[in-house]
């Protein structure tokens, strides 16, 4: 019912709106920029850094709901979910989420453990995104602790061309072979309202609201309605139950060399766990019934952005200033199952809490010289962290974490145009913090501008990653386990270094083409491990122990004549990594892998009518994992070769417009080849996995249709 009525009201809310008076201003067609990684808004062919876009236009195409969707198109970027939790964290260069920084609008995204990194792309809806930009490589000068694999900058829409704009958009999914547009359990169903309105050339509001309902995946199991008196653990979920809505408001000031920007987020999420085991309960006189523990999480996010850019005398200063806060309560009840009612219900317990205070700010353009320019800049955090008993893999015996943690950086770089052909931009960081040692990061960028047609990249940089607070804080001590965190863990060091080329041709016949090769070369020092520190009795702690390296060799090529786009890209990946586990080293060998993505656009002239294609394949990868004997605590183990299998992916969309634009359908396939999991026998089956070596990554094929319309 929640559905119906969302949607109902994300209609008609806009149907009273009178015909749009049309822009008055002609819209021209501007260069492509970029603002990752630079002093101010760029054009991506002068950047200094290689910077990967992809725009609202590929989004749209694409049919996504939310950034991970998005990325995963994307070489050498994988999105692990984790069924459990329903989170979805960045996989970049073989690296988890915790050494991506993930931004909006410049401004680290607040997580359950910090800032910026660890963040669930499953929760940022692409409703009112503009473009997403992708840095890969250490970039922890400009963006400070965790950017160690790189940066994903999610770049929102601040204005629209016409005096008013109202989008309304209804998209309805299956989920594998389910679908239902009444029953619960089955299908996703998403609505979106987004509203802009110019109210004169220096002030404009914006407005969207998205809804995102998800409810559930049975895969191997049978859902909330089943059980069995033997036990056998197949009710519930392999993805579990979600509910979402988002919502944004932003007001922006525009005059002369002068731009403020505000933006309020909120996000409100609910996800429904439903616990495979059920209890058989007694009630007397022979009657009987089947209870389960089950679980509600309920996540509100907050947040609060303030964006300045202006001039103070011929100085350029951009500022950025952010409040966010994201709290994650959990509420735990009995549930008959046969009889479909809760017996008892918990009250509400915060199980993960943070609070944020944000600022960064660059001055540059001190010397006013086209030639040189530098950049003085500093950022600081204050985040306040919680973290309940219950968090962690036991009880923590008790203890509640709670601790505040206050970060300082300063950096600088200077850019040098030594001539047309040539820039420079070496770099600085030292980051201060009332945890942690001083942390020094360096950066050196060098663009050469080979020909009129074609550039030559080379980028150095480093960065830190902060130990999380299950690494810090952990500590789960019984009769079974010793697990404990380490507060002297030092942060890990990352080092990379790259170099891109790019070369653009169009030809006699107007084709256009752009091609592209890379070469990365990525070293994380003291990487931080949980390492058996003694056998019997088995003592378990977190300690900087491992190394970890990756090379990637990629290239690609765009080609584009009228309403025909393809694009298409290769990259084979090698990564080594020397494991410890206090008692034996693994082989540092490195071991390779390949990634082919295809993406294909075409729209017919005459009906306007767009087909869309993308393709990835992502191959078998090979990694060390330790192999110990559970029935011998005194057996060290041995380091042997773990797979992760392959998997293709292809989603497939035609959409047709009607009305001169204003209404659109789209209808399409995702996940064509139907995977669910794949073989991974690196690490074992957890409540985020499925069996013990399979790794849970998408829920099947799928069948969608969206309405737009644009008023």
């Amino acid at each position: 019912m929640k559905k119906k009525v969302f949607s109902v009201v994300s209609l008609s809310a806009i149907f009273w709106i009178n015909a749009q008076e049309k822009d008055s201003l002609n819209q021209k067609k501007i260069e492509e920029v970029v603002i990752t990684g630079q002093y101010m808004q760029q054009s991506i062919n002068k950047s200094i850094y290689k910077v990967e876009v992809i725009d609202a236009q590929q989004i749209k195409n694409m049919a996504v709901t939310n950034v991970a969707e998005v990325l995963n198109q994307n070489l050498n970027i994988l999105i692990e979910p984790s069924r459990g939790s329903g989170n979805s964290n960045a996989n970049i260069m073989g690296l988890s989420g915790a050494y991506t920084k993930i931004l909006i609008d410049n401004i680290p995204v607040v997580t359950d453990e910090g800032m910026g990194n660890l963040v669930d792309l499953t929760k940022l809806n692409v409703n009112n995104v503009e473009r997403i930009e992708v840095v890969k490589g250490s970039m922890g000068v400009e963006y400070g602790n965790n950017a160690v694999a790189g940066v994903i900058n999610i770049i929102t829409k601040k204005n629209y061309a016409k005096k008013f704009t109202a989008i309304a958009s209804l998209q309805e999914e299956t989920v594998g072979k389910d679908y239902d547009w009444f029953k619960k359990g089955n299908g996703r169903h998403i609505q979106s309202l987004n509203l802009g309105y110019r109210i004169n050339d220096n002030w404009s509001v914006t407005a969207d609201v998205n809804h995102n309902d998800f409810q559930g995946y049975k895969g191997l199991l049978n859902g909330y309605k089943y059980f069995n008196e033997s036990n056998d653990g197949k009710r519930g979920y392999d993805w579990q139950p979600k509910d979402m809505v988002t919502a944004n408001g932003a007001v922006r000031y525009s005059k002369g060399n002068t731009s403020l920007f505000y933006k309020l987020n909120f996000l409100s999420e609910k996800i429904n766990y439903y616990n495979p085991l059920v209890i058989e309960d007694y009630l007397g006189e022979g009657n009987r019934t089947y209870t389960s523990e089950d679980i509600d999480y309920n996540t509100k996010r907050w947040i609060h952005q303030f964006n300045i850019q202006t001039k103070i005398g011929r100085i350029n200063y951009h500022g950025d200033f952010s409040y966010q806060s994201q709290e994650r309560k959990s509420q735990d009840y009995i549930y008959d199952v046969p009889n479909r009612q809760e017996v008892s219900r918990q009250p509400e317990k915060t199980f993960y809490k943070s609070d944020v205070l944000y600022s960064r700010g660059m001055f540059s353009n001190f010397l006013d010289n086209e030639k040189i320019n530098f950049q003085l800049g500093y950022e600081l955090d204050r985040t306040k962290g919680f973290a309940d008993a219950t968090t962690f893999e036991s009880n923590n015996n008790g203890i509640n974490i709670e601790r505040t943690i206050f970060n300082y950086a300063n950096f600088i770089s200077a850019e040098w145009n030594i001539n047309d052909w040539l820039s420079l931009r070496p770099g600085v960081r030292m980051a201060l913090s009332d945890k942690f040692d001083s942390q020094y990061n360096y950066s050196a960028t060098a663009r050469f501008k080979t020909s009129g047609k074609s550039d030559l990249r080379a980028v150095f940089g480093s960065a830190n990653r902060f130990p999380t607070y299950d690494e810090l804080y952990t500590y789960v001590v019984d009769n079974n386990h010793d697990i404990r965190g380490n507060e002297n863990l030092t942060p890990e060091t990352g080092y990379s270094a790259s170099l891109f080329w790019d070369y653009a041709l169009t030809n006699s016949n107007n084709w256009k083409f752009n091609f592209s090769l890379s070469g990365m070369y990525l070293d994380v020092k003291n990487r931080i491990e949980d390492v058996v520190i003694n056998n019997s009795p088995l003592q378990i702690t977190y300690l900087n122990v491992n190394n970890y390296r990756s090379l990637l060799f990629g290239g690609g090529v765009n080609v584009r004549k009228g309403d025909l786009t393809l694009n298409a890209g290769v990259s084979v990946m090698g990564i080594s990594q020397a494991l410890n586990s206090g008692n034996l080293t693994s082989p540092d060998d490195y071991n390779y892998y390949a990634e082919a993505n295809f993406a294909a656009n075409y729209t017919l002239s005459s009906s306007k009518t767009l087909f869309a294609l993308y393709y990835k394949y992502s191959g078998e990868q090979r990694k060390y994992t330790l192999r110990t004997d559970a029935q011998n605590p005194q057996d060290p183990g041995q380091y042997v070769l773990g797979e992760i299998g392959g998997f293709n992916m292809l989603n497939f969309t035609v959409s047709q417009p009607f009305f001169n634009n204003h209404f659109e359908v789209s209808l399409g396939i995702k996940n064509i080849f139907d995977v669910t999991s794949v073989r991974n026998t690196v690490q074992a089956g957890n409540s985020h996995n499925g069996p013990a070596d399979q790794q849970n990554l998408f829920y099947g094929r799928s069948y969608f249709a969206r309405l737009n319309y644009n008023f």
